[in-house]
């Protein structure tokens, strides 16, 4: 009987922990494509799954992706709720725990407690790693099994500003959605109402005060000077937020209301088609630890200008596929969009080569190979 419970000790179970996964954004995202192909692994192993989300609704959900779909349970934000379900999990002594966000790095770290010879792997994004965390979380990312980062730039912070040991760190890039050629097909008549004529940069992202940081307002300040030489010019920004107003006070206040366009909540048909029809995308941001609306630019072939900071320079080869700029710079900023401006040729050459390392290296297929070669390695060893 003692040798019968100690090979039990383990069971083949994955647990994954989520902030939130049925919602917009990029944590949201990239919690898709994790729990997806854990569970895809979890059916060609043999294994069971159970996943748990912090802030979507009570109960079960199922999300579907193009053919594949998996399933999970939301604690409607009811923290005591969410951490009583991992608990519960954790006394089935689970192979692996997964833990989407470094916020849930002490509730890994304490179901360990239950199951000591589980694995623990916490997924960073980027700027919320940049910084020092808390004593409780940074000591629960030291002794997690292995940490994810989506960029080099992020594992660096990981190492020098967290302290973790590199060999516990690992990066591993987001990749496009499995279904994104499915959902961007036939997207050329689906423009959202009112979309400008004349030549338009789009850019993309949450209008937020507390993400300032993404440069849109950069962009705005920028377009007095384009309007001198390029007068049917117009600036397309797709998002939503608390942050609208604010945005509309700087076109206004720089007299180029008349040439900014924004567009909130419209489905993802219309934002594939307005990449489509923009001929540059940019988000001068300093905080994207990676950025998929990058992967989603350079999918459609765009000449993509990206902030010279974080994970975006890991993604746009300045002078290949596009530009990084010093954020909070309108005069550099507005130096480059005029350079891909004056030269459409080589703006499309850079939209080619962003669409080709798309194919090659952010396709889903390429994240799942290497993600499930990490699951993997963790499982079996």
């Amino acid at each position: 009987m003692r040798y019968s419970a100690r090979v039990w000790q383990t069971h083949r179970v994955l647990i994954g922990l989520f902030p939130e996964l049925d919602a917009p954004g990029g944590i949201q995202r990239a919690g898709r494509h994790l729990a997806l192909v854990m569970s895809e692994y979890a059916a060609s192993h043999k294994m069971e799954y159970r996943f748990f989300s912090l802030n979507d609704s009570m109960g079960l959900h199922r999300i579907k992706i193009s053919d594949r779909e998996f399933v999970f349970t939301g604690a409607d934000r009811g923290k005591v709720r969410f951490i009583a379900d991992a608990m519960r999990a954790a006394r089935r002594k689970p192979k692996l725990v997964l833990g989407a966000h470094p916020n849930l790095a002490p509730i890994t770290r304490a179901m360990r407690l239950f199951a000591p010879r589980m694995k623990t792997v916490i997924c960073t994004h980027g700027i919320e790693v940049w910084e020092p965390l808390s004593t409780r979380r940074r000591n629960a990312l030291r002794t997690a099994t292995l940490v994810l980062s989506p960029s080099q730039a992020t594992a660096d912070h990981l190492t020098t500003v967290q302290g973790l040991a590199p060999d516990h760190v690992r990066v591993l890039p987001w990749a496009l959605d499995p279904d994104f050629q499915i959902k961007s097909a036939g997207e050329a008549s689906r423009l959202p109402a009112d979309f400008p004529g004349g030549r338009v940069i789009l850019s993309v992202g949450r209008w937020l005060a507390a993400e300032r940081y993404k440069g849109m307002d950069t962009l705005i300040l920028a377009m007095p000077r384009l309007l001198l030489r390029w007068p049917d010019l117009q600036l397309v920004i797709v998002g939503s937020g608390d942050d609208r107003a604010w945005l509309e006070n700087i076109a206004r206040d720089s007299g180029v209301q008349r040439h900014v366009h924004l567009f909130s909540d419209i489905p993802y048909d219309a934002l594939s088609a307005c990449y489509e029809a923009a001929e540059i995308f940019a988000l001068p941001s300093r905080g994207e630890g990676f950025g998929f609306v990058y992967l989603e630019a350079m999918a459609h072939g765009k000449p993509v200008i990206g902030g010279a900071h974080g994970g975006a320079p890991e993604v746009i080869q300045d002078g290949v596929s596009g530009y990084v700029v010093q954020h909070g710079d309108p005069v550099q900023l507005a130096t480059s969009i005029d350079a891909l401006l004056s030269n459409p040729e080589q703006a499309r050459g850079m939209g080619e080569a962003g669409r080709q390392r798309v194919d090659k290296e952010y396709r889903f297929n390429v994240f799942a190979k290497s993600f499930k070669r990490i699951l993997r390695e963790l499982c079996e060893s």
